[in-house]
């Protein structure tokens, strides 16, 4: 049987686990370039469907280009904040980036000619999302562990950012990441404090062989 970590050890996982935060409040001082390549080396060692590891990392220094990035999302945020009718002025009042403050912006995207890959996709493509989504979330708990603040922003026109970084035809963006040092790590979720949402129970979302409804319906 294989042997677990040790009691320190599996605590400060579940720590991270536990204490990640979607933040959206920097402060400005530059990453450690060695911290940096931490985080991107815990990214490229997530799990993927098939082993076909289809993370692309574009790690955005260029001024100019943050910028029509940031303008991308904003442009997104008016249009959401309409989309959401009488909730557009609860929108409006939430913080949801951080991209003129945080010191690295990275985008996370598929590769192009996913297509090829069928081991694990033929009835369900979209596990190429959900291998990207590993990637960020072994990023999202590195980052925690090294007292760095992350947010995933996905407040964004898919084709225009898709052009700002010249990506082949194929490829799309999947998140637009903050990554930088902050104050402090929001107690809990921004959007529980701002009371936008609260944290379904366990209960709600674990359940034993069949969907509630449909056990229900056989007694």
């Amino acid at each position: 049987m294989a042997k677990p970590f040790s009691d320190s050890e599996r605590d400060a996982v579940y720590r991270a686990i536990y204490e990640r935060r979607d933040m959206r409040h920097f402060v400005r001082d530059p990453v450690d370039p060695a911290v940096l390549q931490r985080l991107l080396n815990a990214a490229h060692h997530a799990p993927s469907v098939g082993f076909m590891q289809p993370w692309r990392i574009a790690r955005i220094t260029d001024l100019a280009l943050r910028t029509a990035l940031h303008a991308v999302v904003e442009s997104e945020r008016e249009a959401t904040a309409d989309a959401l009718g009488e909730r557009r002025d609860a929108f409006m009042k939430l913080k949801v980036e951080g991209m003129q403050e945080c010191a690295e912006i990275l985008v996370m995207a598929l590769m192009d000619g996913r297509e090829r890959h069928v081991f694990g996709r033929r009835t369900l493509p979209e596990m190429d999302l959900a291998s990207v989504a590993c990637a960020i979330q072994n990023m999202w708990l590195a980052a925690r562990a090294e007292g760095l603040g992350m947010g995933w922003g996905s407040l964004f026109d898919v084709d225009t950012v898709r052009r700002l970084l010249g990506m082949p035809d194929g490829a799309r963006p999947v998140a637009i990441l903050c990554l930088g040092h902050v104050d402090e790590f929001y107690s809990e979720p921004m959007l529980e404090t701002a009371r936008w949402a609260s944290r379904l129970p366990l209960a709600d979302c674990v359940f034993e062989n069949r969907w509630p409804d449909a056990a229900a319906a056989q007694k």
